[in-house]
């Protein structure tokens, strides 16, 4: 069976919505956040100590857009994801890169000097810039909402799961109140999903049950 790893409202809640969309039995292991200081013993699992991480088998594999790929394509055909003959493949792909690579990679900054560090070491500027730097980004996500319902192949696909979760994170640090109207409505959208209500529930009822607190939101 697949186990993932996981934290509560951390990007692995990117696999674990493809694994509800799927319909995929799994088994998932809630961890504190950060696990690398709070459950050292998971370091002898991923020697990173990042979260996801996911087991399937014998394969491995850490990085959360990639675990979605992975996932649809092994366990499909899936409409989840987008096939290489379809004319919409580079723009799925690109969207995919975009939601860790572009959209992501600033709200860790945000989170790490809002939040993370201890008092004497947070920097609201270096927050400050780097929520200005994702909500620049977020213009590419604005504007592709307002020409379709989601991002690429004119239907719900992995894409979304990978960018949802971007404004997920957005809105626990924060940065939800400066969402442009299409974007806001995308979020809403997305949040209607039987998929992403049922990985919500998974999670919370993951985190009683194994005795793992949720992180304080702000």
């Amino acid at each position: 069976m697949i186990r993932l790893y996981h934290c509560d409202a951390a990007r692995s809640f990117r696999p674990l919505w493809m694994l509800e969309e799927l319909g995929l039995p799994y088994e998932l292991k809630m961890l504190p956040f950060p696990p690398r200081v709070f459950a050292k013993e998971y370091l002898g699992i991923n020697p990173l100590g990042t979260i996801p991480f996911m087991v399937d088998g014998e394969t491995r594999m850490t990085e959360s857009s990639g675990i979605c790929h992975y996932l649809g394509t092994k366990y499909g055909p899936s409409p989840l994801v987008v096939s290489v003959d379809e004319p919409a493949y580079g723009a799925f792909l690109n969207w995919m890169y975009f939601s860790d690579a572009t959209l992501t990679f600033p709200q860790t900054l945000v989170l790490r000097y809002s939040q993370l560090e201890p008092e004497e070491r947070r920097n609201p500027q270096v927050s400050g810039d780097y929520a200005k730097w994702f909500l620049g980004r977020l213009r590419a996500v604005e504007a592709a909402a307002a020409k379709s319902e989601f991002l690429c192949a004119e239907r719900f696909t992995a894409a979304d799961i990978a960018n949802g979760y971007a404004l997920r994170l957005a809105g626990n640090i924060g940065l939800a109140k400066d969402f442009g109207p299409n974007v806001a409505a995308y979020w809403a959208r997305l949040q209607q999903r039987d998929g992403y209500k049922r990985a919500v529930a998974a999670e919370q009822k993951a985190g009683l049950e194994q005795n793992v607190a949720p992180r304080a939101r702000p």
